[in-house]
């Protein structure tokens, strides 16, 4: 229970406390007075969530400075396999990927910090996924991986044959070679 890092530095997990009895569960999904002190200064300006069915690959999703977002991120309803791939310049770790599961049983956070692309598959039927973000939306900012990108080689946990269900902006993105962390 509580947070933990994960992965990578500055990367953390929350697993939240749950009540349960016989009306149900409740827990606290956010609470910022529990964030860990490597977190405190963090201020999510806006939430988003998206619906997707098996097998659907979002991601590999960033934003550049000034508009780089830290994220916030749960399953709600199902599960996914979250991806988070360090793309700092300098990094120890550039070009690695870490994954984790998430769902609607234990609930699960992850907390990405800005410099990660970030992106997920879906592995149950439907998936409800919410996120926080420190951050605006800004499409001139906006960049991404391609999901295949052989020099990534992320296991995406589908089933053997089964082809991932992808954006058509999701498959023009460029490979980890040509990622330019400026504009």
């Amino acid at each position: 229970m509580g947070w933990q890092e994960y992965c990578f530095e500055g990367v953390w997990t929350f697993t939240p406390e749950k009540w349960e009895d016989e009306r149900g569960y409740f827990f606290e999904s956010f609470n910022a007075s529990t964030l860990p002190d490597e977190l405190r200064h963090i201020q999510f300006v806006q939430d988003n969530e998206a619906q997707s069915q098996r097998n659907v690959i979002r991601g590999l999703h960033y934003q550049l400075p000034p508009y780089a977002q830290s994220k916030l991120v749960r399953c709600v309803q199902g599960g996914i396999m979250d991806v988070i791939v360090d793309i700092r310049p300098g990094s120890d770790t550039f070009g690695r990927h870490c994954c984790i599961y998430l769902d609607d049983i234990l609930k699960m956070q992850l907390f990405v910090p800005q410099g990660f692309a970030h992106g997920y598959v879906v592995l149950s039927n439907t998936a409800i996924v919410s996120y926080k973000c420190d951050n605006y939306y800004n499409p001139k900012y906006e960049g991404g991986l391609l999901f295949n990108d052989p020099v990534l080689a992320i296991n995406w946990k589908l089933m053997y044959g089964v082809q991932p269900i992808v954006s058509e902006k999701d498959l023009k993105l460029p490979g980890l070679k040509d990622y330019k962390p400026f504009i």
